[in-house]
C-alpha cells in the first residue's frame, strides 16, 4: 500500500491510455508524456502499460507500507526520500515507512512515478488511467487526496537492479521556448494565407488554460477565408460542419487563442482543426508549462514517421539498457 500523506497540485494514476473507445465519445486519457511513462515502467520491471501516478507542477507527499521498487520520470522536479535527495531516472528502493516527497518542479510540467507491480485500480473500459471530466477510472475517478491509500498492483516483468539507470543520451531535456512539429489540416484551407503564414512564424505563448484537457496559446488573432457558411456550420467563420478532433489538433475558436486538444479533450465539435502535432511531440507538449512559448514547425507525414522511426530507436535503447540490469524475469 502506499498512503498519501498529501496528494500535491493534481495527482492522478494513469496508464497507458483508454484506448478503441473514441467512436463513442471516449478520449485516451492516459500518461502525456509517454517517453517518461514508459521509461518509468521499464526502470522497474513493469509491463509497459502498466498504471502509474502523473504528478503535475507540484508533487504529492506520499508514505511506503512495504518495501518496493520505483522510479521517478519525466520533468525535473528533484525528490526525497526521508528528506534526503535522490535520483531521477533511475530504479530505487523504498523501504517500508519511508516518505517519498518533491522538491519545487525546476524544468518541465510533470512527472512520473511508477512503482513495482503498478497501481492497482480497477480496470475501466480496458484501462486504470484517469478521466476526472467523467469521474471515471483510476482512483475513484478523481485526482488524489490526502488520506487515499492505493494497491500496489501485480503488473511486473522482471526485476530489476536497483540503480539501474536511463543514459544522460536518453533523458529529455526541457526549456521555456519549444519548437512543436505539425502535420497540417484537417481545415488549415479556412485560414486566409496570410494568417496560416502568421501561425508558423510567430511566438505562442501557453496560457493559464493548459491542463491534460488542452492548451490555449496566446499571440494574434487569425483570420479566415471568407465564404457562406454551409448548413449546420454556424455563422463564425471558424466554424465547420461537425468533425472528429485527433489527439494534438489545434483549432482555433473566431480565429482567437489556438487551442492544442489533448488526452482528456472532446471527440469531436464544429470548430476547424488547422493543424495536428505528430504523436513524438505530444510528449514534449505535454513538459510545457504556463508562460512559456511554443513555434508550431509544419512538417508533411513522410517527415514525421521518420521522426517517430527515430523515437522507437530511443525507446528500443532504454530497453536495451534495462534488460541488461534484469535479476530475474517472472514466469508466466
Amino acid at each position: 500500500m502506499i498512503k498519501v500523506i498529501q496528494p500535491g497540485l493534481q495527482t492522478t494514476v494513469q496508464d497507458y491510455g483508454r484506448i478503441g473507445h473514441y467512436e463513442v465519445g471516449m478520449p485516451p486519457s492516459g500518461a502525456m508524456d509517454k517517453y517518461s511513462f514508459l521509461a518509468g515502467n521499464l526502470l522497474v520491471g513493469n509491463k509497459e502499460h502498466a498504471a502509474v501516478l502523473e504528478i503535475t507542477y507540484m508533487g504529492p507527499v506520499l508514505e511506503f507500507q512495504q518495501n518496493v521498487t520505483v522510479a521517478i520520470t519525466g520533468g525535473e522536479m528533484p525528490p526525497k526520500i526521508n528528506n534526503q535527495p535522490v535520483s531521477m531516472w533511475e530504479a530505487l528502493a523504498v523501504n517500508a515507512g519511508d516518505v517519498l516527497s518533491f522538491d519545487f518542479i525546476k524544468q518541465g510540467a510533470r512527472v512520473y512515478l511508477a512503482v513495482a507491480g503498478g497501481i492497482d485500480v480497477p480496470l475501466i473500459m480496458e484501462s486504470r488511467s484517469t478521466y476526472t471530466l467523467c469521474g471515471i477510472g483510476g482512483y475513484e475517478g478523481r485526482a488524489l487526496q490526502a488520506g487515499d491509500e492505493l494497491k500496489i498492483g501485480n503488473d511486473n516483468e522482471f526485476e530489476t537492479a536497483i540503480g539501474t539507470r536511463i543514459s544522460e543520451d536518453l533523458i529529455p531535456t526541457f526549456s521555456k521556448s519549444n519548437e512543436i512539429r505539425v502535420i497540417q489540416g484537417l481545415c488549415s484551407y479556412r485560414l486566409t494565407e496570410e494568417s496560416k503564414e502568421r501561425f508558423y512564424s510567430i511566438d505562442w505563448t501557453v496560457t493559464p488554460e493548459a491542463n491534460r484537457v488542452g492548451y490555449r496559446f496566446k499571440g494574434e488573432r487569425l483570420k479566415f477565408v471568407e465564404r457562406s457558411q454551409p448548413f449546420g456550420a454556424g455563422s463564425n467563420p471558424s466554424n465547420v460542419v461537425d468533425l472528429g478532433y485527433p489527439i494534438g489538433s489545434i483549432q482555433v475558436p473566431d480565429g482567437v487563442e489556438p487551442i492544442a486538444l489533448l488526452n482528456d479533450a472532446v471527440t469531436g465539435g464544429g470548430y476547424a482543426t488547422i493543424c495536428t502535432i505528430i504523436s513524438t511531440d505530444l510528449n514534449k507538449m505535454a513538459q510545457i508549462k504556463t508562460n512559456e512559448k511554443v513555434r508550431f514547425i509544419a512538417v508533411d507525414i513522410h517527415e514525421a514517421l521518420e521522426i517517430r522511426k527515430k523515437y522507437q530507436v530511443k525507446i528500443n535503447q532504454m530497453k536495451q539498457q534495462v534488460l541488461e540490469n534484469v535479476g530475474g524475469i517472472k514466469n508466466g
